[in-house]
């Protein structure tokens, strides 16, 4: 029995019980070898003795520890102390995506997306080792403080020895697939489908199917077409609308066929959203069928099953854990959600509150920004300074005491490239404020005027208006405000944007989430223009040690800066001649430089060397009298050229020389020469007479060949 305290396999130390399933308790734990923060899985005491439920657990460790990736909490260690069986995963600090979504009614198409692609890679992963999860639902996801997204207990997987496995557990049953609720084959595309329904509930705040009971349900997800989300919100995009219903369609071959199809046309909604590029497949191969009478008692029993064992439908959602100060707001535990967490009833209520919340709440926005506007007017009508609200400001450092302020020379701005113009008033002290203007003869980024004029001398601090041309396809900034990092990056880079962050503290809002943009959102602005977001680093300047991750896999680099409460920011992947592909080769934070908690560090993943090709004209002359004293001209040698990477580019014998050759596309900068040659040795005779006759031996000698790196 596991104890709080307790050390299993002289390493673990137990902490705490954060969770527990139906077969299984989660703890927090402490690796004393590595030091750092772990969750251990363990089998319920109930089930210890029992050999199919032993089997089963060893069933799930052997799969899930073949498992490594970033969108997978990923498994370090499995075994088994007298009769305590444990797994050892990654710990990680965050909210499930059932809460996310409960805390937000409902998510935007864009946040949806980005989600279910990042889901959809981890599953990717495990389908490629052929490991099907069977149970993809929003509690089995986990969104970390970072922002990535995790895919959680494989507590119902097993490796397949085939295309197809005869699942003998069903999922929860608002996620599950009608081949699962039929007790039928189930693979691969089961999971698109749960993946589809989890979209569902992303965009709309509800399940597609509900019921007084868990048959009631399993028949709707085999009998009744599936609504569109676009019933419950009409702004969802129609490629999106598409997505879910091809992946949630009751025939699994009218479903994606791979993971790899369904993320392809996730990114490719991210990009085109209204555009109609999901090709569904034709109704000939099977829709909606009625229930018979013995799939009906088949269902029965296994829903009953699935409600003996998985009584509050939770998994092993609970081995991850959220700060209270995170979601103060939050009265229900975090820690449960029994049945009552489904149903139309609960989410209804939430949407209803919320949107009464949200009106409210806009009411005294707009009094409150009513005011602030007439206020600013009456201020700008005394000054007799103009208003410009189209404009905004690229600099806020506007703090220059007239006392501090220089005079400065002001530089020739029109015609010029505005990214240019910009970081030169900033050098000079200067605040440039950009409007934009469509235009069909001048280039998008240029800009058309200045308020200041050029060589006039200003005082550093004045605002200096630009207007600039946006061409003719000028875009809409979105609104990115209270978006995660990585989410607020893609949305604006698939805008054509280039996104600059600034690390900011903040009392309201959750770390590695956007507190503001600069452009707002809404303002036309030309592609390639830089918009610059505040993140929060949280609501205190907690400074933490930068570990060294240099060296590291780029999984293992991820998690130790998570582990160490750093935000993970851009990776790249570039060309290294000193370490391995895969491995990180440079961080944007040195290593034990202090930095605040939730900082964003860049990581560089080496992708190898950089690969060249080489040609060889090779041009063999006969062996020389230092290389070979013995050889006689005009005899037959034999060669053999080697590359540096073990490649043979010529294997051949010759007795004229010189011997020439050309070879292309090497794969190596230089080589080796092997010639052989055979020297006899002449007949001898003994002093009794006796004629002993002459021996051959080979005899070789080896010339380094560099050869000629090929034009790119």
């Amino acid at each position: 029995m596991v104890k709080i305290g307790m050390t299993i396999a002289d390493r673990y130390e137990i902490l705490e019980k954060i969770g527990t399933g139906g077969m299984a308790d989660v703890y927090k734990a402490v690796d004393n070898k590595l030091s750092r923060n772990v969750a251990v899985k363990v089998l319920k005491q109930e089930f210890s003795e029992n050999e199919n439920f032993v089997s089963k657990f060893r069933v799930e460790a052997q799969a899930a520890a073949g498992l490594m990736h970033p969108n997978v909490v990923n498994v370090y260690d499995v075994g088994e102390e007298g009769d305590i069986y444990y797994i050892v995963m990654e710990l990680v600090e965050g909210i499930t995506l059932k809460k996310y979504i409960e805390k937000k009614a409902r998510l935007s198409y864009e946040e949806t997306v980005s989600i279910a692609i990042q889901v959809g890679l981890g599953i990717e992963a495990a389908h490629e080792k052929h490991i099907i999860h069977r149970d993809i639902k929003p509690q089995n996801i986990i969104i970390s403080l970072a922002g990535k997204v995790k895919v959680t207990d494989f507590g119902i997987a097993k490796a397949a020895t085939s295309n197809t496995i005869t699942s003998n557990v069903m999922g929860s049953v608002h996620y599950t697939s009608p081949e699962q609720a039929r007790g039928g084959y189930s693979d691969e595309k089961s999971d698109i489908y749960s993946l589809g329904v989890t979209m569902f509930e992303m965009l709309t705040g509800r399940v597609p199917f509900n019921g007084e009971t868990t048959v009631a349900i399993a028949i709707k997800h085999i009998q009744e077409e599936m609504p569109s989300p676009r019933e419950f919100v009409p702004e969802i995009p129609f490629s999106l609308e598409d997505i879910v219903l091809k992946c949630c369609e009751k025939s699994p071959d009218r479903r994606y066929r791979n993971m790899q199809e369904l993320v392809e046309d996730l990114k490719q909604c991210l990009l085109t959203p209204d555009d109609d590029f999901v090709v569904r497949y034709g109704a000939e191969t099977g829709g909606t069928r009625n229930v018979t009478d013995e799939e009906m008692e088949e269902i029965k029993s296994r829903t009953t099953e699935m409600d003996t064992y998985y009584p509050e439908d939770d998994g092993y959602e609970n081995q991850m854990r959220l700060a209270d100060e995170y979601y103060p707001e939050d009265d229900d535990s975090y820690y449960s959600h029994g049945k009552d967490s489904y149903g139309p009833s609960r989410t209804e209520r939430i949407t209803t509150v919320i949107s009464i919340l949200a009106g409210i709440i806009i009411v005294f926005v707009i009094i409150f920004l009513a005011i602030k506007i007439i206020g600013k007017r009456m201020e700008s009508d005394e000054s007799g300074e103009e208003s410009t609200t189209s404009a905004y400001v690229i600099n806020d450092s506007t703090e220059t005491a007239a006392s501090q302020a220089v005079e400065v020379k002001m530089p020739s701005v029109v015609g010029q490239n505005f990214e240019e113009v910009r970081n030169t008033l900033l050098s000079l002290g200067l605040n440039p404020l950009v409007s934009f203007q469509e235009s069909n003869t001048i280039d998008s980024g240029i800009v058309i005027s200045c308020d200041v004029e050029a060589g006039s001398s200003v005082l550093s601090g004045t605002n200096v208006n630009l207007l600039v041309s946006s061409g003719t396809d000028s875009v809409e900034m979105p609104d990115v405000v209270g978006k995660s990092y990585n989410e607020a990056k893609m949305m604006l880079e698939n805008k054509g944007f280039v996104v600059n962050f600034v690390e900011t503290n903040s009392d309201e809002v959750m770390a590695g989430y956007v507190i503001s943009q600069n452009p707002d959102a809404g303002v036309m602005a030309a592609k390639g223009v830089t918009v610059t977001i505040n993140v929060s680093v949280g609501a205190t300047d907690i400074k933490v040690v930068v570990p060294k991750v240099i060296g590291m896999e780029e999984a293992d680099a991820t998690l130790t800066c998570i582990e160490n409460k750093l935000s993970i920011g851009k990776i790249t992947y570039v060309t290294n001649n000193d370490y391995e592909e895969g491995v990180v080769c440079s961080q944007s934070l040195n290593e034990g430089a202090y930095a605040s908690e939730g900082a964003i560090i860049d990581l560089e993943v080496s992708s190898g060397p950089e690969k060249h090709t080489y040609k060889c004209n090779l041009n063999v002359t006969a062996p020389s009298s230092a290389e070979a004293p013995d050889y006689i001209h005009g005899s037959e040698v034999k060669m053999k050229l080697v590359g540096s990477d073990g490649k043979v580019l010529l294997d051949q014998t010759t007795k004229e020389f010189p011997y020439t050759a050309n070879f292309y596309g090497i794969g190596c900068p230089s080589g080796t020469l092997t010639i052989t040659y055979t020297v006899t040795t002449e007949p001898t005779t003994d002093p009794d007479g006796k004629v002993s006759p002459g021996t051959s031996v080979e005899k070789s000698f080896t010339r380094d060949i560099t050869f000629t790196q090929e034009d790119t």
